[in-house]
């Protein structure tokens, strides 16, 4: 009996791996698939750098703003279910933003689009950080988890820019939400024997959980949460604009893409690299060095010309990306259980909405003081996370 249950446990958490990896793919493949699009979107609509990050603000803003929200809606309505829905939701929203034919319309599927993958990052986490109860195995999952969203931002805005080539955008997000739809169907078959059982602790019955999380006896879970704040930032401000940095260097569509598939695939491996770092050098050490890299690389893709930017885009990828998996692995390690969801909620809130709202700045920024110089205040803005690792450490 005892290995029945077992082998039934190993099965039910694989599903639940698979379900969030699923879904983690193909919703950061479609949030970063709209970098291929806005170089696209500017050549049609006439947008300022100001107008590129908004674009990108509405999509990852209404993402980051629903997260808590989405946190609270999946325990009345059950986390797979609304995971589900929000997929779904988003390819819709990939599928009609081909109909767009004035700003306002684009910027309206913009938003649908972010409220359906809002609910993606915090259910997604809290599925599989349920399903492994031990932490180092739940540490590996929810690396795997990251790695399938990497994977993701490789495929996708590379298929993105391929099918360019020989396609219109319209069509091309008519192609890529019918997929996304694909997906959901082939999650939907994957998940639908496993029993649901959403665990509705005291604590998260209470509309005041959230509110819970002060700083006194949560300095670590906040410093790491700033710490992300500012990776995601960087992240988000730097990719939105290095389409516009590499056309200035004579790069086409199909170079901005292939760039933006190696550092992906960087991103991806990041994961892995930045994993085997943590445990030989510790985690804070793992993410002061590749911080300090991530600076580093910025301010080279600057000075490269064209040609070494692409050969050495796969090396910014990894520490472009690579934190971030130390960091979300780190959260539950944090927080006690019955505040495991909420935390995961919280998390994703600050660093997606300020990968929202980054773009935005950086576009007001870009306009003034033109792309390099703000691609280079990206690259010092990295920086502030190094002092921010010092409550972390006898923590972590």
């Amino acid at each position: 009996m005892a290995e029945i249950y077992a082998a039934e446990q190993s099965k039910t958490h694989k599903k639940a791996l698979m379900t969030g990896s699923l879904a983690h793919f193909i919703q950061d493949g479609f949030t970063d698939m709209l970098y291929i699009f806005f170089p696209v979107w500017q050549t049609q609509f006439l947008f300022t750098f100001t107008e590129i990050g908004l674009l990108k603000t509405l999509f990852s803003g209404t993402m980051a703003g629903f997260q808590v929200p989405a946190s609270s809606l999946a325990r009345r309505i059950g986390a797979f279910n609304l995971l589900l829905f929000g997929i779904i939701l988003t390819s819709s929203a990939v599928f009609f933003l081909g109909y767009a034919r004035v700003p306002i319309v684009l910027g309206c599927f913009l938003i649908v689009g972010g409220l359906g993958a809002s609910v993606q990052h915090p259910i997604s986490s809290s599925l599989i950080s349920d399903a492994y109860l031990d932490v180092n195995t739940r540490r590996t999952a929810l690396s795997t988890f990251n790695v399938a969203g990497d994977i993701g931002k490789l495929v996708l805005p590379g298929t993105a820019a391929y099918l360019m080539i020989q396609y219109s955008w319209m069509t091309v997000s008519h192609i890529l939400g019918i997929f996304g739809i694909a997906v959901a169907v082939v999650i939907f078959l994957n998940h639908r024997d496993t029993e649901q059982v959403d665990k509705i602790t005291e604590a998260e019955q209470s509309p005041k959980a959230v509110g819970g999380f002060k700083w006194k006896g949560h300095e670590a879970f906040w410093s790491l949460s700033t710490i992300g704040i500012i990776d995601s930032a960087t992240r988000m401000g730097f990719l939105t604009f290095l389409p516009f940095l590499l056309q200035e260097k004579g790069a086409g569509l199909a170079t901005i893409g292939l760039v933006l598939s190696l550092i992906f695939a960087g991103g991806a491996a990041g994961k892995f690299v930045c994993g085997i770092l943590a445990i030989k050098f510790g985690i804070l050490r793992s993410v002061i060095a590749t911080e300090l890299m991530t600076s580093l690389c910025i301010l080279a893709m600057i000075i490269f010309p064209l040609n070494t930017a692409v050969l050495f885009s796969p090396l910014i990828g990894i520490v472009l990306n690579g934190t971030s998996s130390v960091l979300y692995g780190s959260v539950p390690e944090l927080v006690s259980e019955e505040r495991r969801q909420q935390a995961f909620a919280i998390f994703y809130t600050l660093t997606i909405g300020s990968g929202a709202i980054s773009p935005s700045i950086y576009g007001v920024v870009s306009d003034i003081v033109g792309i390099q110089t703000a691609v280079i205040i990206v690259a010092l803005v990295v920086l502030l996370t190094i002092p921010l690792t010092v409550p972390l450490r006898k923590k972590i």
